[in-house]
């Protein structure tokens, strides 16, 4: 190669190798920090209630003592992606070091109920990570996604026919709703108004109940597929409907959808919400849709959240027909459903909450 007519010299190019590598190996990040799930770290530094040596970190974790070295390699490369710290044992004694929770990993603790364990567990279950290798095949082929292209079936239709990956899935996307918890009382402007609510592809009802015991004043309904809310118990404040939300809604003040919509195309997105404005009364008798879903900004996002919505994006091509919107795009699709205007509230970190009406 000619560096001097391509402009770059060797510093440059191998600055450009490591950024291929860095790259190409990224999967190793995602690996490690399920494998300090799997085995428990964060719960096991969290119950020592001080900074925890490796050594004491090996036992408490009945490995062979010779992963000792193995443990501590994992462990450096998850403290440089920020998911644990090294703080001195006893600051009156001696340098020696032990391991620290960070605010990502304190969200990893089983116990807690914010606990995003499940979800990291999930997206790399190999259901999930095989649909990536095929990507380049789907692109040349005629299925709807890369998943079909995988397992030779849509999502939804492997979930229903596989139980325990549907299991495995559901846990993982309760595991996100639940972080709605932090906000949500927060929340006093957007629910405090409402008598009834519809909380659309809620499943067993988390989010539902999060609002409810928020908002006791709000009946809510947890609308999704016969199969998933047969037999589930009715609740003080909380009951459950099957149905299909291409047809038809339980008529309520606020029909809810969390992380619902961007799973579908723009067009069914359409057809979704005009039967949603069927449902709901006018904007003067106090009805809207509430939707909490990622609002794509690259020019005011910040770096690590700008790419964390666009592997996102990427995520709803290779899983489903979905993807994640910029304003602009939410808003042609909340025009052409009929409704009039919306209001966006960044408030749920990688989500906003939108709500739109009649």
């Amino acid at each position: 190669m000619d560096l001097h007519n391509d402009q770059l010299g060797a510093r440059e190019l191998f600055q450009a190798q490591s950024h291929i590598y860095k790259h190409a190996f990224s999967f190793a990040n995602s690996m490690s920090l399920s494998c300090a799930v799997q085995l428990g770290i964060p719960d096991i530094i969290h119950n020592h209630k001080k900074p925890i040596s490796l050594p004491d970190l090996v036992s408490s974790l009945q490995l062979p003592p010779s992963k000792t070295n193995s443990l501590h390699r994992i462990m450096s490369l998850l403290i440089h992606l920020g998911f644990f710290a090294t703080m001195k044992i006893d600051p009156n004694h001696g340098d020696q070091e032990g391991y620290v929770l960070t605010p990502s990993s304190k969200l990893l603790i089983k116990s807690e109920m914010a606990n995003l364990s499940p979800f990291v567990q999930a997206m790399v279950d190999p259901v999930l990570v095989t649909p990536w290798q095929f990507l380049g095949d789907w692109f040349r082929s005629n299925e709807e996604t890369a998943f079909e292209t995988a397992h030779g079936v849509a999502m939804w239709e492997f979930c229903d026919k596989n139980p325990k990956f549907n299991n495995i899935f559901n846990e993982a996307m309760g595991s996100d709703s639940r972080m709605m918890s932090l906000v949500v009382r927060d929340c006093e402007a957007v629910f405090g108004g409402l008598n009834s609510l519809v909380d659309v592809g809620g499943g067993t009802g988390i989010n539902a109940r999060i609002i409810s015991e928020a908002f006791p004043g709000i009946k809510c309904t947890v609308f999704d597929l016969p199969h998933v809310v047969e037999n589930l118990p009715e609740e003080k404040n909380l009951n459950y409907v099957g149905g299909n939300m291409f047809q038809s809604f339980p008529s309520a003040d606020a029909i809810f959808f969390k992380c619902v919509l961007h799973n579908w195309s723009d067009e069914n997105c359409v057809k979704i919400l005009k039967r949603c404005r069927e449902a709901i009364p006018s904007k003067e008798d106090g009805g809207k849709v509430i939707i909490i879903d990622m609002v794509v900004d690259g020019d005011r996002d910040e770096h690590d959240i700008a790419e964390t919505k666009l592997v996102f994006d990427i995520l709803m091509m290779v899983l489903v027909t979905g993807r994640e919107r910029s304003e602009k795009e939410w808003e042609k699709i909340f025009l052409e459903a009929g409704f009039s205007h919306y209001k966006i509230t960044p408030i749920f970190g990688l989500r906003s909450l939108i709500e739109i009406y009649p």
